[in-house]
Formats: C-alpha cells, sequence, structure tokens
C-alpha cells in the first residue's frame, strides 16, 4: 500500500509496519510504501497513526460493507 503521494521520479522507500485489525486483532502483512520525502516527515507519522487506529482486515472490512450496504436499502 502506498502512503502519501509519490511523483513520477521520486526515489520509494519500502518498509514494513507491524498491523493489525481494529476490530478483531488478527495480525496482517503490512507492506507499505512511501516517497523518500515524506517518509520524514510528521504529516507522515500522523498519517500512519491513524492507519494503524481505523485498519480492518479484509474480512471485518467486508463485513462491515454488507452491513452498512444492508442498512442503507
Amino acid at each position: 500500500m502506498i502512503i502519501g503521494k509519490i511523483k513520477k521520479n521520486e526515489k520509494i522507500i519500502k518498509f514494513q509496519l507491524k498491523l493489525f485489525c481494529t476490530k478483531c486483532g488478527k495480525s496482517v502483512p503490512g507492506g507499505m510504501r512511501a516517497s523518500e520525502k515524506y517518509y520524514n516527515s510528521e504529516s507522515f507519522r500522523i498519517e500512519i497513526e491513524k492507519f494503524k487506529k481505523k485498519y480492518l482486515c479484509g474480512i471485518c472490512r467486508d463485513a462491515k460493507r454488507i452491513k452498512d450496504k444492508i442498512q442503507s436499502t
């Protein structure tokens, strides 16, 4: 997954995050990419923290989508 914006000729940094689903607690792969400039910024750290707080695994995300779809109809 890409965090932030990466311009055409910018250097890309690949890194791993320890991610857990916020609903079921399941550990999920955390392979991420970001531009070299963005990787060292304060806004990057803030975005990562927000991402970790609301991350759902695929199963929980799909269940939420189905639930939301049923409620909206």
